[in-house]
């Protein structure tokens, strides 16, 4: 726009920039009620922090770092054994199961989906006491790990997240998002966590298996990797999401939420992202 101004018996003609709409502004991130959250992409920006470094139970998280550990340790056409007191462990404390039975044989890979998709704590125990060997061989493993990634917020007691002993032990949400991101850069375990469903044919060797992701984010929000959801009394409602967005892949945690809500909850979040990214 140009505007005339008289100075003195002279008319100077200044030239003055309107811009053709005021400046971007990211949105406030939604309101979140979890006990404690987290929101990282690829680039290390944070797009949400709330009580990150809180130490707490995070209930089948846990097993994140299972599959993680037998990832290091087996080749996925090995085959595992379940017993009778994978079964019963997991009966025993009113666990999340994958429906195995004692004396089926079946493949590591197969076992991984039994225990990230319906969140089998008998697959959990099935894979631990193999991969030990021995159960407290492979919680050694766990917490090794741990050390060894940089998780100081971390402690594993059981491989499944079960309350016992000693809550199953407690995490941070900002180290269950660095575990997420370390799982996420092998294949197998991405494919397995962002499967909606997982069917294993009846061989000689076990029974047929039917089993469904716990994840309602898969399908709900666009670019939705996985990857985890757990629930005990002490932990409350956890959910550990992964996606793609605007290029950059995004890790997040709820803790301490309710069921539904949680994924709600990750579905805003993951477009808050989407807003602040496309701003950058």
């Amino acid at each position: 726009m140009r505007i005339a101004v008289l100075a003195g018996s002279a008319m100077l003609a200044l030239t003055v920039g309107v811009s053709a709409a005021p400046p971007a502004v990211a949105a406030e991130a939604p309101p979140v009620a979890a006990k404690q959250a987290y929101v990282v992409d690829s680039f290390g920006t944070i797009h949400f922090g709330k009580r990150e470094t809180a130490r707490v139970p995070v209930a089948s998280l846990v097993k994140v770092m299972t599959a993680y550990v037998v990832l290091r340790e087996a080749k996925l056409s090995e085959i595992v054994t379940v017993t009778a007191e994978d079964v019963r462990y997991a009966a025993k404390g009113g666990a999340a199961t994958a429906g195995l039975r004692a004396g089926e044989r079946l493949t590591v890979r197969d076992m991984l989906y039994a225990l990230m998709l319906p969140s089998g704590a008998d697959a959990a125990n099935a894979l631990a006491r193999t991969y030990g060997p021995g159960k407290p061989a492979f919680i050694a493993k766990m917490n090794a790990t741990a050390r060894r990634l940089g998780l100081d917020g971390t402690l594993y007691t059981n491989a499944d997240g079960m309350p016992t002993p000693r809550n199953g032990g407690y995490s941070t949400a900002a180290d269950q998002v660095e575990l997420a991101r370390q799982a996420l850069a092998n294949p197998v375990f991405k494919t397995v966590v962002s499967r909606a469903t997982h069917k294993v044919t009846k061989t000689s060797l076990h029974r047929a298996h039917t089993w469904r992701n716990t994840n309602k984010l898969l399908g709900r929000a666009p670019g939705v990797i996985g990857v985890k959801t757990g629930y005990t009394q002490k932990a409350g409602f956890c959910l550990l999401f992964a996606a793609r967005v605007n290029g950059r892949d995004v890790v997040g945690v709820l803790l301490g939420d309710r069921d539904e809500r949680r994924f709600t909850t990750a579905e805003r979040l993951l477009e808050h992202v989407a807003g602040e990214i496309a701003l950058r």
